[in-house]
């Protein structure tokens, strides 16, 4: 049996997963740096998150630029499709970072390291879908919104 997906959800999973990819990048890079400098859980997550910002901004930023979009547009679209979409993913990973026992602690090296970053990136995935969709079909008038891969 296979899952059909209206159009609008079908754009919003593929939103996400872009997202997911940007912030994926950035809390894995944000918690191995961390934690290979000693810093106290909380700067770990900061970065995390700043790095998940960065990349997920940049990759979209990118993709913009290639479609020929100027600096401009590219930077305002990374900006506006982006932001709650990052926002939403990164509350619950790291929620749920700080949440499962012992995960706010494991290194790199740690199989519990990379255990609890994919169940609590794939738990912010699903999470933000429907985030992504309601703001496709409550938006798309007035931005375009997330039409941008």
């Amino acid at each position: 049996m296979r899952l059909r997906l209206d159009t609008a959800t079908r754009h919003a999973v593929h939103h996400t997963l872009h997202c997911l990819l940007g912030c994926g990048i950035g809390e894995t890079l944000g918690s191995a740096i961390g934690a290979s400098l000693g810093w106290p859980n909380i700067w770990q997550t900061v970065l995390a998150v700043v790095l998940a910002f960065a990349f997920g901004y940049g990759l979209t930023f990118r993709g913009g630029r290639r479609m020929g979009l100027s600096v401009r547009q590219a930077r305002d679209t990374a900006l506006r499709t982006d932001t709650v979409s990052i926002l939403s993913m990164e509350i619950i990973d790291n929620l749920l970072e700080w949440l499962i026992p012992g995960a706010i602690n494991a290194t790199a090296i740690s199989w519990l390291f990379w255990w609890s970053m994919a169940v609590s990136l794939a738990i912010a995935f699903l999470v933000t879908v429907p985030v992504n969709r309601f703001m496709m079909t409550r938006f798309s008038g007035d931005h375009g919104h997330m039409h941008h891969h």
